[in-house]
């Protein structure tokens, strides 16, 4: 009988039974945590181009089509997200007139992260928004230009 207790040949395989469900179950939580955060980093990312891109526009619904057609654009080159899940919203911010506020709603319930078992699942709906100063030139200078009385230097380029 006392040799039973010194014997360590089967020791190593017990032990890595024990650890070996609690190594898989936090590698999975890093899997899927992790893919929450990635499509996260991406709606949050693809508002604030968006929010970028609105600034070429001169009036509100220009810049609510520039922001939506990047957003149109551009979110296939994210791979954990589904383009036809998002929402894109833009308006100028109700605090500042010189702010553009661009918002995007993402529906990730079709992620395959929210058809795992044994994890809590973080909320299917991702919303970010980004807010990005517009206004033109003569707005911060405080004077007004004229576009059809600028004249071409003599001698410039046609």
């Amino acid at each position: 009988m006392i040799r039973f207790f010194h014997c360590r040949s089967g020791a190593s395989a017990v032990e890595f039974a024990l650890i070996l469900p609690l190594f898989l179950a936090f590698i999975y939580g890093i899997v899927v945590f992790g893919s929450y955060l990635a499509m996260v980093h991406g709606v949050q990312q693809l508002a604030a181009e968006a929010a970028r891109s609105s600034v070429a526009g001169m009036t509100n619904s220009e810049r609510s089509s520039l922001a939506a057609s990047y957003v149109a654009a551009n979110a296939s080159t994210y791979p954990l997200l589904v383009p036809g899940n998002l929402t894109v919203s833009a308006a100028p911010s109700p605090s500042n007139a010189n702010v553009y506020v661009v918002t995007i709603n993402y529906n990730a319930s079709g992620n395959f992260i929210y058809s795992l078992p044994f994890v809590p699942a973080p909320p299917a709906r991702i919303v970010r928004s980004a807010a990005i100063q517009y206004g033109r030139l003569e707005r911060r200078l405080g004077v007004t230009f004229d576009c059809n009385r600028l004249q071409r230097p003599e001698g410039g380029p046609a």
